[in-house]
């Protein structure tokens, strides 16, 4: 008996940890974030914030032509049950019951609704109403689901409802669902939930504290969940450093003159070359496994010798571009290169050095000109998977157009897989630029005469990406504009982010096209959630450059939760955007004051006459295991702290010194309300088969 109800609790347990409620559902069908369209989508009645581009559109218009519905009323009702697929709120009804779903939650209940209108109608009933002697050909109403209710359908190879199933009350049994509460249905349009919140106002200041002298471009949280974090500088230095708790007045305890590693043999640095990124492998802590991405000269060193992206393969002939900067082209490289830590400690995550020593080459690629190569790298949070960021690898304009040629990774999201080695008969036939493999869903893997290796395009120059900690389906990166803008993008699989068709929101005219150009009715542009223009920012200080940061989810500074902070780097200016409603893929951005706290470990400088802390250039952001967020800058290292250090005022401060703030309302919470609802049914019902109740 005991073993029994440790087991039942074991269960018990098992389940409520399934059912927390920090976890929001995936925003659309396939797990991609929502994103914005400029047009509406020719068959299906959305725009804006959408689950679906025009190909994906066009998809749903011929499944609906080929089920040949002769009725007008029920083909209306089907149009929009398949067009839901689209919406951002309805396209999650498709796997809250089962999945995959051939269709949403129906509502088939008139009862109260958390939802736009007062009551519900029984839209399952009128769908069973209008459709059920009509003829529908490959249904989306499948007889499979008739297990879920115990009868048999009178025909597999019906058409009519009738035909498929007994009644209508088995019908709505299997395809209906309450909205009440605790959960939302479709209902016949898009999805609209009452916004019962109150405004989202701005922080009212970011506050930060100067944690170390040192100027770094990369930071990296160490895997293992310690309060220790790496941190490289352009030149091809790491070191591993303790972080100091926030408030107790500590600095940054590194060693500068002990790297952990030092790769300045192999990184050729330069303005805007050098040492570009680092990852730690998600299992560092007993593989030992980290990753660098930096830049290398042929000229001086034997180990710097890819392919050059300038080839017949994307109609680039390296011979006419010319010497830039001095330069030949492809004379310096994008290399990643896989290191380790083992042997230098008697685990991997003890050790506090490792050996220059290069394991395994992932990838090479020579560089048509001097700018835009980005050169970032990380590991996705879901699949384990190595992202790495490419520019579109410079010259004016992309005046080859590499950011849209799919036959170029040049002004691409790259996503491999390095934990399956190829061998060189792979690599070879493969056409790989390294030792990698393509993950199977990669969006261009199935097609021969496209890059595999390609996850997103159409990008100028990303300048950091994150991932959201607790909706890591979330991707975010900060994309470099030319003359006009610079744009913040949420990254989706597959997805097109316009440069050099379009810089930001703007069309763009470039003055050289020796690669062609690529149409503006030949893509499907996804525009930014958020960015600025120039004019935003001092232009006494340089042309614009933008920094992308991270999604606030820190405890210390809980106005500015849920937030995604970046900057300029120039410093002249940090903004935060939010998103609103939750769930939407509509941001609001605001910019934000910045201040130095008054009792920072390190004194902090200001810029002569203003209040600004004089940061330099903000390079890029980091953020550790307890997700506080750092700002890199060319003066030191900046930490977030609580807002009242610098005296601006947060309601929210002193009432969430241990939980941050819960997010706004959103049918996503109301199902994990349904959720908590389900665990108390599931907990009777256990009870009473121990003979508890």
């Amino acid at each position: 008996m005991k073993s029994g109800v440790l087991y039942i609790s074991f269960l018990l347990c098992c389940f409520l940890l399934l059912l927390d409620s920090s976890t929001s559902l995936p925003l659309c069908v396939d797990s991609r974030a929502p994103f914005t369209l400029n047009t509406t989508l020719g068959f299906c009645p959305y725009n804006g914030s959408t689950c679906c581009n025009t190909t994906e559109g066009a998809q749903i218009q011929k499944q609906f032509q080929l089920m040949n519905i002769s009725d007008p009323g029920c083909a209306s009702l089907l149009k929009s049950i398949l067009c839901a697929r689209c919406d951002p709120f309805s396209a999650e009804l498709f796997t809250v019951q089962s999945s995959p779903r051939s269709v949403p939650v129906l509502c088939n209940s008139a009862t109260n609704s958390s939802q736009s209108k007062a009551a519900v109608q029984d839209f399952c009933s009128e769908v069973w109403d209008t459709c059920q002697t009509v003829s529908i050909i490959n249904s989306p109403f499948p007889p499979s689901l008739q297990g879920q209710t115990g009868g048999t359908p009178v025909n597999t190879n019906a058409t009519k409802l009738t035909e498929l199933w007994q009644s209508k009350t088995d019908f709505c049994h299997a395809f209906g669902g309450v909205s009440n509460n605790e959960s939302v249905c479709f209902e016949g349009e898009t999805v609209a939930l009452n916004n019962t919140g109150t405004p989202i106002n701005p922080p009212h200041g970011l506050c930060l504290e100067k944690v170390g002298n040192g100027s770094y471009l990369n930071m990296v949280a160490h895997p293992d969940g310690s309060n220790r974090a790496f941190f490289s500088n352009q030149m091809g230095k790491v070191w591993l450093a303790t972080i100091p708790d926030v408030g107790s007045g500590g600095q940054l305890e590194l060693d500068e003159s002990t790297p952990f590693v030092d790769l300045t043999d192999q990184v050729y640095f330069d303005s805007e070359f050098g040492m570009m990124g680092m990852a730690f492998h998600p299992n560092f802590a007993n593989n030992g496994r980290f990753f660098a991405s930096f830049n290398c000269d042929k000229n001086k060193w034997s180990g710097c010798n890819g392919v050059c992206s300038c080839n017949s393969n994307v109609n680039c002939d390296p011979s006419k571009l010319g010497a830039d900067n001095g330069a030949q082209p492809c004379q310096y490289q994008s290399v990643v290169a896989e290191y380790t830590a083992n042997g230098t400690a008697s685990k991997p995550s003890s050790a506090e050095s490792a050996k220059p020593t290069e394991v395994r080459r992932i990838f090479t690629m020579g560089l048509p000109f001097t700018s835009h190569h980005a050169g970032q790298i990380l590991f996705g949070p879901n699949d384990g998977y190595l992202y790495f960021m490419m520019g579109d690898g410079g010259g004016s304009g992309d005046p080859y157009n590499f950011a849209q040629n799919k036959k170029s990774l040049l002004g691409k999201i790259m996503r491999l897989d390095i934990d399956n080695n190829p061998s060189a008969a792979e690599i070879s036939n493969l056409g790989l630029w390294g030792s990698y493999s393509i993950p199977k869903d990669n969006p261009f893997s199935e097609d021969k005469d496209l890059q595999p290796e390609i996850f997103a395009l159409g990008l100028r120059n990303p300048w950091r990406c994150s991932f959201d900690s607790e909706r890591p389906s979330y991707f975010f990166c900060a994309d470099v504009g030319q003359d006009l803008y610079e744009e913040v993008d949420l990254i989706t699989k597959g997805g097109n982010y316009g440069w050099r068709v379009y810089e930001g929101p703007y069309l763009f005219t470039p003055t050289k096209s020796p690669g062609g150009n690529t149409s503006i009715n030949s893509m499907n542009p996804i525009f930014p959630i958020s960015g600025y223009n120039h004019s935003a920012v001092n232009k006494n200080a340089g042309s614009a450059s933008i920094t992308g940061g991270y999604i606030y989810r820190s405890r210390t500074d809980p106005c500015m939760y849920g937030r995604y902070l970046y900057a300029d780097l120039y410093a002249g200016a940090m903004w935060s955007a939010i998103e609103d409603p939750e769930n939407s893929g509509n941001f609001t951005t605001s910019k934000i004051p910045v201040s130095c706290a008054h009792d920072s470990p390190i004194l902090c400088d200001s810029i002569p006459g203003s209040s600004l802390p004089a940061l330099g250039y903000i390079y890029s952001f980091g953020e550790d295991n307890k997700k506080d967020v750092y700002v890199l800058a060319s003066n030191g290292v900046y930490r977030v702290v609580p807002p009242s250090r610098c005296n601006y005022a947060c309601s929210q401060e002193k009432a969430t010194t241990t939980t941050p703030p819960s997010p706004s309302p959103s049918h996503a919470n109301r199902w994990s309300n349904f959720s908590g609802y389900m665990f108390l049914q599931l907990s009777s019902f256990l009870l009473l088969l121990m003979g508890f109740v």
